[in-house]
């Protein structure tokens, strides 16, 4: 059984930090791009960082200098290290696996990706 799950979510003051990561288990990833999205209340899913299997990154404009994504190989694990949060990063966030793109640290359609996690509450109050 091959899952993803997100882990490290939580409440934070703006301009706090948070690392939420992302372990996967049931096969090797380290293969896989491993994306991060997020979706806030009312809002569309959207991109917040790629990593590609090299380790190759891409940021959303509006998270560029504040997140950090970061890969894990031999422990199977995703981190996106958040700094100087804002409350408009309030939202769940979800990582995603994908093999046949292994090499894309740019989003994808979201149809496209193999594995979704459940996602991690981040709530940033102001």
């Amino acid at each position: 059984q091959v899952q993803l799950v997100e882990s490290g979510g939580g409440l934070v003051q703006a301009g706090g930090s948070l690392r939420v990561s992302c372990a996967a288990s049931g096969r090797t990833f380290s293969n896989y791009a491993m994306h991060w999205f997020r979706q806030a209340p009312g809002k569309e899913r959207e991109f917040v960082a790629g990593i590609n299997w090299s380790g190759g990154k891409v940021y959303q404009d509006s998270v560029k200098g504040r997140f950090t994504i970061s890969r894990d190989n031999p422990k199977n694990t995703v981190y996106l290290q958040m700094n100087s949060l804002k409350p408009e990063d309030t939202a769940v966030y979800y990582c995603a696996a994908v093999s046949l793109y292994g090499d894309r640290a740019y989003p994808l359609d979201q149809a496209l990706y193999d594995y979704w996690g459940q996602g991690t509450q981040v709530t940033v109050s102001s």
